[in-house]
């Protein structure tokens, strides 16, 4: 037997910049970053597509973008800034994905130049999907602009749409050239958006950061009137912590099975399915995350103090603990089918994160649906 081995790595980097009003004429931020890629005599484009919650909210942003960008050098504005609906909606569409596409070549897009997205993570994840299979893979920007996508989806490395029903079926680990967090975003969001969007933050605290978890419980009282200050730290705690893992635990693009950052999420993906996206996914999050800390308990793996603690801080921010659809008959419901739709989004071995206490997670990789079930009873019953 004779053949070639090819081995190689490849370097990714990125920066995570925290701002506020991004586009005024006075702030450099994003045209520095432009500016250190620029190469003298060549003209590279940008390609901005938007939520269009964003710009109901921020009637000049267009405008603004249009001002903004006329000012940098070797770098020019497609004319047409796109507008794309936001929310679930943008990652069930497949054409709206291959409109986009086409935009790509129409605008004659290539791989020097930039697709800026502006929006929840939703449109970012659609947006960095489309940029990662034109061409072979296009440089994209994001700007988040909820809670939710600034402090976890906007700041790693994953891509897609939902296909089949199935959440995230299609996509693509590429990570962006440089992401934005404008805090001027935040204050237009719909309160179901801010507070839905901090439980990224009550997840990783959990798994990874028992200190934090105690900052927010001494500011949850202030994160629950989405104290700006308050805010700003969670925020740039939970991105700083998402971050770390991605680059720090050996596994960016998630070939193995083991996913601690999706700590409450195996049932949380399927709720969202099963109200048709009626439930935000911070929600349902929330809803994964009381019965995956509940099991633990049960499970003897958690204590009871802790358990209370953290039923505690997410009613204090008025998070969601509980759905009907979380109820198991027979053995049976659509919430265990989820078990096995996350096993083969894990591509392999069913692996789920349980907590051993606040600050640690801990992978197991069977679920007792008994214990399921009354989990399920306490969550209804005692919350």
């Amino acid at each position: 037997m004779s053949y070639i081995q090819q081995s190689f790595k490849v370097q990714f980097e990125y920066k995570v910049f925290f701002t506020e009003k991004i586009f005024d004429p006075t702030n450099t931020c994003f045209a520095g970053f432009l500016g250190s890629l620029a190469d003298e005599g060549t003209r590279r484009k940008l390609l901005f597509i938007v939520d269009d919650g964003v710009t109901k909210h921020h009637e000049q942003l267009q405008s603004q973008i249009t001002a903004y960008c006329s000012a940098l050098d070797n770098f020019e504005l497609v004319e047409d800034i796109i507008v794309v609906p936001g929310g679930e909606a943008a990652k069930n569409d497949l054409q709206l994905f291959y409109w986009l596409v086409n935009e790509v070549d129409q605008h004659a897009i290539d791989r020097h130049s930039f697709i800026v997205g502006i929006g929840g993570g939703s449109v970012l994840d659609l947006v960095g999907y489309v940029a990662a299979v034109s061409h072979r893979g296009v440089k994209h920007v994001r700007i988040p602009t909820t809670v939710l996508s600034q402090n976890d989806s906007g700041v790693g490395v994953k891509n897609g749409i939902n296909y089949h029903g199935k959440k995230n079926f299609l996509g693509t680990f590429a990570p962006p050239a440089a992401v934005f967090n404008d805090a001027q975003f935040l204050a237009t969001l719909d309160e179901r958006d801010w507070r839905s969007g901090m439980i990224e933050a009550v997840k990783v605290a959990l798994i990874k950061d028992a200190a934090f978890f105690e900052w927010m419980e001494t500011y949850a009282h202030l994160l629950s009137e989405a104290d700006p200050q308050s805010m700003q730290y969670l925020i740039y705690r939970c991105a700083e912590l998402h971050m770390a893992h991605i680059g720090g635990a050996g596994d960016p693009f998630e070939s193995g099975s083991s996913r601690p950052l999706d700590f409450g999420h195996w049932s949380a993906h399927k709720l969202e399915q099963l109200t048709d996206f009626e439930l935000r996914h911070g929600e349902a999050v929330s809803i994964g995350i009381a019965l995956d800390s509940v099991y633990s308990w049960l499970q003897g793996m958690l204590d009871e103090q802790s358990l209370h603690r953290i039923i505690h801080l997410l009613k204090t921010l008025r998070l969601p603990l509980y759905h009907p659809l979380l109820e198991i008959e027979d053995g049976e419901s659509a919430i265990v089918a989820g078990l096995e739709e996350f096993r083969e989004h894990l591509g392999g071995r069913l692996t789920i994160s349980l907590l051993r206490t606040i600050g640690k997670g801990e992978e197991v990789h069977t679920m007792d649906l008994e214990l399921l079930r009354k989990a399920v009873t306490m969550l209804r019953e005692k919350w």
